[in-house]
C-alpha cells in the first residue's frame, strides 16, 4: 500500500506543481518586461483564472469519483459521466469567453485597477479568457486520467504543458509580446496536456469511453457536490485574492497589491503540492471506499494527512530561511518597498500553511468517502465566510500585517472542523 501511495502522491504533486508554473512563468517574465504595474494587474485578474480551473476542478474531479463508485457498483450509465463533464465545461465557459471578449476592461475596473492597470491588463484578459474551454477540458481528461490508474500520464500532461509555457513565453517576449505573449502562451498551453491525455485515452488499459449523453442539470449538480472540495480548494485562492486586493489597495496602494502578487504566487506553489497529495490519495480511497475496503480508507487517511503535515513544515522552514530570495525573482525592478512588504508578508502568510495542508488533503478525503456535509463545511470556511471575516478584522486591528495574518487564522479554525470529519471516519462504515 504505501508504494502505490507513494506513486499516486507523488507523481500527483509533481504534475500540480507543474501546473501552478503557468502562473509563475507569466508573473516572472511580466516582471522583468513591464514591472509593478503588470504584477498588480496580473494580481487583480488571477481570481478568474482561478474560477476558470475550479470549475473545471469541481466537474472533473466530481464526475471522475462519481465515475469509481458507480463503476465498482456495476452502474451501466457510469461510462456518460465523461462526456457529460466534458459537454457541462463547455457550456459553462461561454459565459467566460463573452466577458473575456467583450467585457475585459470593465471586468479589471470591478476587481479594483485603475486606467494605467486596465491598459496593462485588458489584453491579457480577453486573450486567456477566450480559451476557458480548453483550460476546463484539459482539467477534466487529467482527473478521468488519474481516476483510471494512469497517474503517470496526467503527471507529464502538467508538467509538459507548464513547459510548453515557459518555452512560449520566452519566444515571444523578445518580439515584444510582453502581457499579449503571455496570455498566448498560458492559453494554448492547456492543448498539450490534452494531447498527452488522449495517449491514455488511446491506449489499451484505457476504460473511459466517450459516450454521448444530453445535458443533464441533476446529474451536473450530483457529480459537483462531490467535487466542492476541488472547486473550493482552487476558488478560495482567487476569493482571497479579491478580498486583500481590495483591502490593500486601500492600505498600501499598487504597490501593495504587487508585494501580494509575489506572495499570492509562491503560495500556487504550496497549493498545489497539497492539491498533488489530495489528488494522488483520491483515487485510491474513492476505490477503498467503492469496494468497502474500510481498513484501507483509513490506512491511505493516515498517509495522506501525515504527508501533508511533512510538506507543511517544510514549507515554512524554506519561506522563512529564502523570503528574500523569492521576492528577488520577481522584482526586476529593486522596488525597496515591494520587498520590504513581500518578505514579511511571506513570512507571516505561510504560517498558514501548517494548517491549510490539513484541510486541503481532508476535504478531499472526505468527499471521496461521500462525507459531503464535513467537507462542504470545511471548504465554505476556508474559502469564503471565516478568510473574509478574519481579513476585515486583522486588518482593521494590525494594518498590512493583519491581512498576511488573516490567511493562519481562517485555516486553522477550519482545521478544527475538518479534523472532526476525519475522525468520524474512524467510526462509520459505509454500510452501517
Amino acid at each position: 500500500m504505501l508504494k502505490k501511495f507513494a506513486k499516486y502522491v507523488s507523481q500527483n504533486m509533481l504534475g500540480m506543481v507543474g501546473m501552478s508554473v503557468y502562473i509563475l512563468a507569466d508573473t516572472y517574465f511580466i516582471s522583468v518586461a513591464v514591472g509593478t504595474d503588470g504584477i498588480t494587474a496580473l494580481n487583480l485578474v488571477l481570481p478568474v483564472y482561478n474560477l476558470i480551473f475550479a470549475v473545471g476542478a469541481m466537474m472533473g474531479v466530481g464526475s471522475a469519483i462519481r465515475l469509481v463508485i458507480e463503476r465498482n457498483q456495476k452502474n451501466p450509465d457510469a461510462d456518460g459521466y465523461f462526456f457529460h463533464a466534458l459537454l457541462w465545461a463547455f457550456i459553462v465557459s461561454l459565459l467566460f469567453m463573452f466577458v473575456g471578449i467583450f467585457l475585459p476592461d470593465k471586468l479589471i475596473a470591478l476587481l479594483g485597477g485603475d486606467a494605467k492597470i486596465i491598459a496593462v491588463g485588458k489584453n491579457y484578459t480577453r486573450i486567456f479568457m477566450s480559451f476557458a474551454p480548453l483550460f476546463m477540458w484539459n482539467y477534466i481528461c487529467n482527473a478521468f486520467v488519474r481516476n483510471d490508474g494512469n497517474p503517470s500520464i496526467a503527471m507529464a500532461a502538467t508538467l509538459f504543458s507548464s513547459l510548453f509555457n515557459i518555452v512560449f513565453d520566452y519566444v515571444l517576449f523578445p518580439l515584444g509580446l510582453s502581457m499579449e505573449g503571455a496570455a498566448l502562451a498560458t492559453a494554448l498551453s492547456p492543448v498539450v496536456g490534452i494531447l498527452i491525455c488522449c495517449i491514455h485515452f488511446r491506449s489499451e488499459k484505457c476504460t473511459i469511453k466517450l459516450k454521448p449523453v444530453l445535458p443533464s442539470v441533476r446529474k451536473i449538480f450530483f457529480c459537483c457536490k462531490y467535487g466542492v472540495s476541488s472547486f473550493v480548494g482552487e476558488i478560495s485562492s482567487g476569493v482571497i485574492t479579491i478580498v486583500f486586493n481590495m483591502i490593500i489597495l486601500g492600505l498600501a496602494g499598487n504597490t501593495g497589491v504587487a508585494a501580494y502578487g509575489v506572495v499570492a504566487n509562491a503560495s500556487l506553489v504550496a497549493v498545489a503540492l497539497f492539491n498533488g497529495v489530495a489528488q494522488g490519495s483520491q483515487p485510491l480511497i474513492s476505490e477503498a471506499y467503492g469496494k468497502d475496503i474500510h481498513k484501507d480508507v483509513k490506512t491511505y487517511l493516515k498517509m495522506a494527512v501525515t504527508t501533508a503535515i511533512g510538506v507543511s513544515v517544510l514549507l515554512l522552514i524554506f519561506i522563512y530561511l529564502f523570503a528574500p530570495v523569492v521576492t528577488a525573482v520577481f522584482n526586476g525592478e529593486h522596488n525597496q518597498m515591494l520587498a520590504d512588504y513581500a518578505e514579511n508578508g511571506l513570512r507571516l502568510y505561510f504560517i498558514g500553511f501548517l494548517f491549510a495542508g490539513i484541510n486541503i488533503v481532508g476535504t478531499s478525503i472526505l468527499s471521496a468517502v461521500e462525507s459531503t456535509g464535513y467537507a462542504f463545511a470545511a471548504s465554505i470556511s476556508r474559502g469564503f465566510v471565516v478568510i473574509i471575516f478574519f481579513a476585515f478584522l486583522l486588518s482593521t486591528l494590525f494594518g498590512l500585517n493583519g491581512v498576511w495574518l488573516a490567511f493562519p487564522a481562517a485555516e486553522f479554525v477550519t482545521m478544527l472542523i475538518t479534523i472532526k470529519g476525519l475522525w468520524m471516519i474512524r467510526f462509520v462504515d459505509k454500510n452501517s
